[in-house]
């Protein structure tokens, strides 16, 4: 079974956030997907933990090499697609992209972000509930 995965999740389960265990049990043995944005959106996630001084260069650092060693399948999505759910559901294109690619591969989405998911089921995106 394959999961398209999100920059929350990814974040979670490096920076070993209370769902960490959980996140790690429903990825466990299924091919990991993402829009390529994601990979950009990690290294936001990291800079802007450092500019928070929530954690040091070093960690980050740390957190980049932890990232790298997820297998996850980058994917292409349709910007239009994109942008369509974009306007309709009020959100920005980074989570769009996500949504996109959920219903190009019709696979599940999981995600720790309450809006994205709130988003993801009015566009009748399946979820991967982490509850």
């Amino acid at each position: 079974m394959s999961l398209v995965i999100d920059t929350s999740v990814i974040i979670a389960v490096i920076t070993n956030e209370p769902h960490r265990q959980r996140l790690l049990e429903i990825t466990r043995a299924k091919e990991l997907v993402a829009p390529r944005s994601v990979f950009w959106e990690i290294g936001n996630a990291f800079s802007a933990m450092l500019k928070q001084k929530r954690i040091t260069l070093e960690q980050s650092l740390i957190g980049i090499k932890s990232y790298e060693m997820i297998p996850i399948q980058m994917v292409d999505i349709d910007l239009e697609s994109a942008l369509i759910i974009s306007e309709r559901q009020n959100i920005y294109a980074y989570d769009a992209y996500l949504i996109a690619c959920a219903q190009k591969y019709k696979i599940p989405l999981l995600t720790l972000d309450k809006r994205l998911n709130m988003a993801a089921v009015k566009e009748n995106v399946s979820l991967m509930e982490v509850e």
